[in-house]
C-alpha cells in the first residue's frame, strides 16, 4: 500500500491535523500540554493570516508579513511534529493517512481543509478570473494590475487601454469590498504619480453584487455605509446582476450590459474543500462535511472536521456556521479541549458559537463594525469602526515581527499617501484578446 512516512513514534496517541489555517492552528495549540502526538499536514510550511490577503494583492504589506512558518509558531511545543505534503485521501478502515510523501497512520484524525474558491461549474471563468483565496492569489493579482499599467503606457486605442485600467469585482462580501476600496485609494493617491503618462480619471472600479445589499449577514447600517463609502470613492457599485459569462475581455451580464476588461476578481463564493475517502452521506450542501456538537463526522468516531470545510447545523445555523475566522478558532480551541477531556475518561462537551461580530474596511478612515461584547451590540462606521478593524486585526496577526511590520506599513501608508511594495515578481493573469487589433503608440 506504500511507504509509510518518517514520523518517530512516540508511543502516544497520534491526532493527525490536515490543514494548517485558524481552525488547525489553534487545534495545535489546545493541544501543546496533552498527551498525544500531534502531527500538522499542510501542503506550504506557513499558515496564511487570510483577512489581510487584499492589502498584499493592493499593495499595501509583503506577502512575508502576513505568512508564518509552522515550525516557528510552535517550536516550543514539543508534542508538535509537521510534515509538508499532499493529502491524496484517507483511509478510514485502517486509519491511514494517504500523502505525496507516504502513509501517515492516526488514532484521531482531524480535517481542517479549509474552503476553495466556487466558480459555480463555470470552466471559462476559473480559467479567466483570478481569485483570492491564497497568498499566489494576491501576488498574481498585484502583478497583474502592475503590468497592466505598464502595458496602457504603449498603448493608443482607447478600447485597449480601458481593458487594461478597468476593473470588475465579483460578489460584495468583505473580501469584495475591501479590494474595491483599495484600489479606488490607490487610484487616487498612488498610480497618478507612479505613471503620469495615464489618465486615471479614466479608470474604472465596478463591483457586482448579486444581490441587493452589500456584506450579507452584517446589519443594514454597516450595508448601506459601506455602499456610501463605495460610491463616495467613486466605485460603481451595481446591485442585483449576475455575471453571465467572462472570456478574458468581455464581460456580460444577465441584464444584458456588458463591461470590458482584462482583469476580472472573483470574490463570489467558496466552497468546502473535503479529503477524498471518506463516505458521500458524509457530504452537505456546499461541500462541507457533517458534523455534530463535538464536531466528529457524521457516521465517524475517531474523525472531526472544523472550519469553513465543517457544516454543524443547528437551529440557529441551519447551513452550517459562517465561514469565517471565528467560528474556526473556536472549533479548533473547542476540539482541543474535548480530547483532553475524552482521554481523562471524561464526557465531551457540546459546541456552541459565540458569534462575536463582523467588520469589513473601505479605505482610510472608512470602515464598518458590528460587534457583540459583553452581551451588547455595538455598530460603528467610519474612522471609529477604522480603528477597531485595524487593532484587532493586528493582535489577531501570528508572530511579533509580522504585528510590527503590518503596523510599520499602515503608519507609512497613512502619513505618506504612499504604498511601497509595487513589485512585479512572480506570475501574473495574462488574457491577452485575439480578435481585437492593438494599436501601440509610435516611438519617437
Amino acid at each position: 500500500m506504500g511507504q509509510y512516512a518518517r514520523i518517530a513514534s512516540t508511543g502516544k496517541p497520534k491526532v493527525v491535523i490536515i490543514g494548517g489555517g485558524f481552525a488547525g492552528l489553534e487545534l495545535v495549540k489546545s493541544l501543546s500540554q496533552a498527551d498525544l502526538q500531534v502531527i500538522l499536514i499542510d501542503k506550504q510550511n506557513y499558515h496564511t493570516f487570510q483577512p489581510l490577503m487584499y492589502q498584499v494583492a493592493t499593495a499595501g504589506v509583503e506577502a512575508d508579513a502576513i505568512v508564518h512558518p509552522f515550525r516557528k509558531v510552535f517550536e516550543r511545543q514539543k508534542n508538535f511534529y509537521f510534515r509538508m505534503a499532499e493529502v491524496q485521501r484517507v483511509d478510514t478502515a485502517r486509519q491511514l493517512v494517504e500523502t505525496s510523501i507516504g502513509l501517515i497512520r492516526y488514532d484521531f484524525l482531524v480535517i481542517a481543509t479549509g474552503a476553495t474558491t466556487n466558480y459555480f461549474g463555470d470552466a471559462q471563468m476559473a480559467q479567466n478570473a483570478i481569485a483570492m483565496k491564497s497568498i499566489d492569489d494576491a501576488l498574481s493579482l498585484r502583478n497583474t494590475i502592475l503590468d497592466n499599467f505598464e502595458k496602457a503606457l504603449q498603448l493608443d486605442d482607447e478600447e485597449q487601454l480601458n481593458s487594461l485600467m478597468d476593473y470588475v469585482i465579483v460578489g460584495g462580501g468583505a473580501t469584495g469590498v475591501e479590494l474595491a476600496g483599495a484600489l479606488s485609494e490607490l487610484r487616487r493617491h498612488v498610480f497618478p504619480k507612479d505613471y503620469p503618462e495615464l489618465d486615471f480619471k479614466s479608470m474604472d472600479i465596478h463591483l457586482i453584487q448579486s444581490g441587493g445589499e452589500l456584506l450579507k449577514g452584517m446589519s443594514k447600517e454597516a450595508s448601506e455605509k459601506s455602499l456610501a463609502f463605495l460610491r463616495e470613492m467613486g466605485v460603481d457599485v451595481m446591485l442585483n446582476r449576475r455575471v453571465k459569462s467572462y472570456d478574458g475581455y468581455t464581460v456580460t451580464l444577465d441584464t444584458g450590459e456588458t463591461l470590458i476588461t482584462r482583469t476580472l476578481i472573483w470574490a463570489a463564493g467558496v466552497t468546502g474543500n473535503p479529503v477524498p475517502g471518506l463516505r458521500p452521506e458524509s457530504l452537505l450542501r456546499g461541500n462541507r462535511l457533517q458534523v455534530d456538537e463535538f464536531h466528529r463526522v457524521a457516521g465517524y468516531d475517531n474523525v472531526f472536521a472544523l472550519g469553513d470545510v465543517a457544516a454543524m447545523v443547528t437551529p440557529a445555523y441551519p447551513q452550517g456556521h459562517p465561514m469565517l475566522a471565528q467560528p474556526a478558532l473556536q472549533q479548533g480551541r473547542h476540539l482541543g479541549k474535548n480530547l483532553v477531556q475524552f482521554l481523562a475518561g471524561r464526557p465531551m462537551q457540546p459546541f456552541v458559537y459565540k458569534d462575536q461580530g463582523a467588520m469589513a474596511t473601505i479605505g482610510r478612515n472608512k470602515a464598518v463594525a458590528d460587534l457583540k461584547l459583553f452581551n451588547r451590540e455595538i455598530k460603528a462606521q467610519g474612522f471609529v469602526a477604522w480603528l477597531i478593524w485595524m487593532f484587532i486585526h493586528l493582535v489577531s496577526i501570528v508572530g511579533f515581527r509580522n504585528r510590527l511590520v503590518v503596523m510599520t506599513n499602515w503608519f507609512w501608508n497613512y502619513f505618506t499617501y504612499d504604498s511601497g511594495n509595487r513589485l512585479i515578481i512572480g506570475k501574473k493573469q495574462e488574457n491577452i484578446p485575439i480578435t481585437q487589433t492593438i494599436t501601440h503608440k509610435t516611438v519617437i
